[in-house]
C-alpha cells in the first residue's frame, strides 16, 4: 500500500474505533456532552466545520481515483483476455485490478463511516440536550408542586384561625385573603399545567432521538457486517491468485 493508502486504511480504522466508543451503553449523553464541553474540545468546535468539509472533499476525491482504477483496469483485463497476452501479464492486471478494488473498499466505508460519526455526535448531543431540559422541567413541576401545597396549607390554616374569632371585619379580610390565594393558586395551576405539557413534548422529542439513534445503530452494524464480508471475500481472491 502506498502511503497515502495507507493513512487513509488508518484514519478508517480510527473511525471504527470512536465510533465503537461513542455506542458504549454505559456512557450516558450527559456524559459525552460534558466532554465535549471541555475546554480543548471547545477549541476545536471553531474550525470542526471546516475540517469537516475539508475530509469529505479527500475523500471524495480518493473515491472517485478508485472507482476510476477499478474501470481502467477491469477494461485491460479484458482486453488481455481478448488479445491472448501471456499469463504474468495478466497476473500483474489482476494484482492492480484487486488493488484498486481495496481502495475502493477502504476510500467508500471511511467516507460513509466520517459522515456516519457526524451524525453519531449531532444525536448525541440532541439527545443530552433532551435530558437536560427533561430533567430542567421536571424540576420545575415539583417545584410549582410543592408551592401549590404550601399555598393551600396556609389558606387552610388561616380560614380555621379566622373562623375561631367569627367578627365581620376579620370575614372581609379573610375574603379578600382568599381571593388573592385563589389568585395565586390558579396562577400556579396554570404554570403547573404549562410545565406539564413542555415536559410530555421533552419526552418525546427524547423518544424520538432514542428510536432514531437505535435505527442508526442497527445500520451501523449491518454495514460492519458487509465490510467484513468484502473483506474476507478479497482474502479468499487474494489467496487464489497467489495459489
Amino acid at each position: 500500500m502506498t502511503v497515502q493508502w495507507t493513512a487513509v486504511a488508518a484514519f478508517l480504522y480510527g473511525e471504527v474505533g470512536v465510533l465503537l466508543v461513542l455506542c458504549l451503553p454505559f456512557i450516558s449523553p450527559l456524559r459525552w456532552q460534558k466532554i465535549f464541553m471541555i475546554p480543548l474540545w471547545s477549541r476545536m468546535a471553531v474550525f470542526w466545520n471546516k475540517m469537516f468539509l475539508t475530509i469529505i472533499v479527500l475523500l471524495i476525491i480518493l473515491f472517485l481515483d478508485a472507482v476510476r482504477e477499478v474501470r481502467k483496469y477491469s477494461a485491460i483485463q479484458v482486453n488481455e483476455k481478448v488479445a491472448n497476452v501471456n499469463a504474468n501479464a495478466i497476473d500483474h492486471i489482476q494484482m492492480k485490478l484487486f488493488r484498486s478494488q481495496r481502495n475502493l473498499y477502504i476510500s467508500g466505508f471511511s467516507l460513509f463511516l466520517w459522515l456516519v460519526l457526524r451524525r453519531t455526535i449531532t444525536l448525541l448531543t440532541q439527545l443530552a440536550k433532551g435530558m437536560a431540559s427533561h430533567a430542567a422541567l421536571e424540576m420545575q413541576v415539583n417545584d410549582a408542586t410543592k408551592a401549590a401545597k404550601k399555598y393551600m396549607t396556609e389558606n387552610e390554616r388561616l380560614q380555621e384561625a379566622l373562623n375561631e374569632k367569627g367578627s365581620g371585619e376579620n370575614k372581609e379580610a379573610v375574603d379578600t385573603t382568599n381571593g388573592k390565594l385563589r389568585k395565586e393558586i390558579g396562577q400556579l395551576k396554570a404554570e403547573l399545567e404549562k410545565t406539564s405539557n413542555a415536559l410530555h413534548k421533552a419526552n418525546n422529542e427524547v423518544t424520538a432521538v432514542k428510536k432514531q439513534s437505535e435505527g442508526l445503530k442497527r445500520e451501523y452494524d449491518r454495514l460492519m457486517k458487509e465490510y467484513d464480508r468484502l473483506q474476507n471475500a478479497s482474502s479468499e481472491a487474494e489467496d487464489k491468485k497467489d495459489l
